[in-house]
Order: C-alpha cells, then sequence, then structure tokens
C-alpha cells in the first residue's frame, strides 16, 4: 500500500523525522487541548452558585438599592449584591421596585405588592413657550391639538 517511499536510506530518515516531527507537534496540540477541557471543567466544578435574591444597586454616592432580581435574572446590572429571601422580601415591602422580567415579587408570594410600582420623579417645569392647555391652539396651524 505504501510502496511509493524512496528507495534511497537518507531520504527515508528524512521522512521519519519529518514525521516524528509532526507527530510532536500533533502530540502537544492534544494535551494543550486535554488542559483547556480539564481547566474549564476545574471551573465549572469551583464556581460559586448564584444568589437566590439579588438587589441592583444604582449610581451615586451610597449606591442605593433600586431593583430586586432572582439571583438567576440576566436582566440585573453589573451593580447588584446579593441578599437573602428575608431581605428581598423587606426591600419588596418598602416599595423597592420588582424586576419586570423575573418577577421576584411573584416567587416570593408576596400578594399585596402593588403591581407596576415605580419610584416617584421630581416634577420638572417645562421649558418656556410651551403650554399643555387643553384650550392652546398651536401656533403653527391656529388649531386645537
Amino acid at each position: 500500500m505504501f510502496d511509493n517511499l524512496p528507495e534511497d536510506l537518507p531520504r527515508r530518515e528524512t521522512l521519519r523525522v519529518w514525521h516524528t516531527l509532526w507527530l510532536g507537534r500533533i502530540d502537544a496540540k492534544i494535551a494543550a487541548v486535554r488542559q483547556r477541557q480539564a481547566e474549564t471543567e476545574q471551573g465549572r466544578r469551583r464556581r460559586p452558585e448564584p444568589p437566590d435574591w439579588t438587589v441592583e444597586l444604582g449610581i451615586g454616592t451610597g449606591r442605593p438599592p433600586v431593583q430586586v432580581h432572582a439571583g438567576d435574572c440576566h436582566m440585573a446590572a453589573k451593580r447588584r449584591r446579593p441578599v437573602d429571601r428575608d431581605e428581598a422580601r423587606r426591600l419588596l415591602a418598602d416599595c423597592m421596585r420588582p424586576c419586570t422580567h423575573c418577577r421576584p415579587d411573584t416567587q416570593l408570594d408576596i400578594p399585596d405588592l402593588p403591581r407596576g410600582t415605580t419610584l416617584a420623579l421630581p416634577h420638572r417645569p417645562l421649558p418656556q413657550g410651551h403650554q399643555h392647555d387643553e384650550h392652546a391652539t398651536s401656533p403653527a396651524t391656529g388649531l386645537r391639538p
């Protein structure tokens, strides 16, 4: 089957050296892949369990809590800290906004929590020249909105 090898000894020795080098390269690549797989598996085994509940933290001084999430919710921001079940229930009962994706209020079985609670935003006055009167007319058309 492999009868097409060269007849002379120096060329056969060259082929042997060449194949030995290639086997070394292949063995090194196999060892590297096995090492990566072992490290990945070890990391997977050592990874801590996600917390049951997290609270998303705001920006600024003191980083106040903003929203409660389930521990595995992918909608939680990077600024968060783990909380236990009792603290999550207390935060939700104190009108902390629940995540609309993972619904921790439903998971924690808090039936009397008002749905769609949001933090009250301060009132901003309208810029000069803007009227929001139902009897006002548009300056461009002269029609009422």
